[in-house]
């Protein structure tokens, strides 16, 4: 019969909370499951360490030199254009991939004024540093964003 008294919870749905500190039968006496020295083993460290700092250490690659993922724009130089492209052409990130000028358009493409330039070209989309706008604008070219 079903009483008050008689029910019970589901075996292993309780789990007696872990007495720390309370000696060394208890299992977790002395340091308290803490170690033996350090950071961690200190009070009051909990809210200090410096996790993401370990990964991105790990990360980094270690005297060997290394790309950064956030500056890593495809690049071309002018003198890559003149040989390519004839006046009036439009140069467009989607035109440079086609004629395999550049690898990837996802992390944006910029023209460096490396090389001279005669033509006139219309750049869109693409950043264009601050010597390659004087040249293509020298040259009768436009820029537009």
């Amino acid at each position: 019969m079903l009483s008050l008294h008689t029910i019970k919870p589901k075996p292993g749905s309780k789990k007696r909370k872990k007495r720390i500190g309370r000696g060394i039968g208890s299992g977790s006496g002395k340091t308290s499951g803490r170690g033996m020295k350090g950071q961690k083993s200190r009070s009051g460290a909990s809210g200090f360490q410096r996790l993401g700092m370990r990964k991105l250490m790990l990360a980094t690659p270690k005297l060997r030199g290394f790309t950064s993922p956030h500056a890593s724009a495809s690049v071309v130089n002018l003198s890559a254009l003149s040989e390519i492209f004839a006046t009036g052409d439009i140069v467009t990130p989607k035109i440079l991939k086609q004629k395999k000028l550049i690898a990837k358009i996802s992390d944006g493409v910029k023209i460096l004024g490396d090389g001279d330039i005669s033509i006139a070209l219309t750049v869109k989309g693409c950043k264009v540093s601050s010597s390659a706008e004087k040249k293509i604008t020298a040259a009768g070219g436009t820029i537009k964003a």
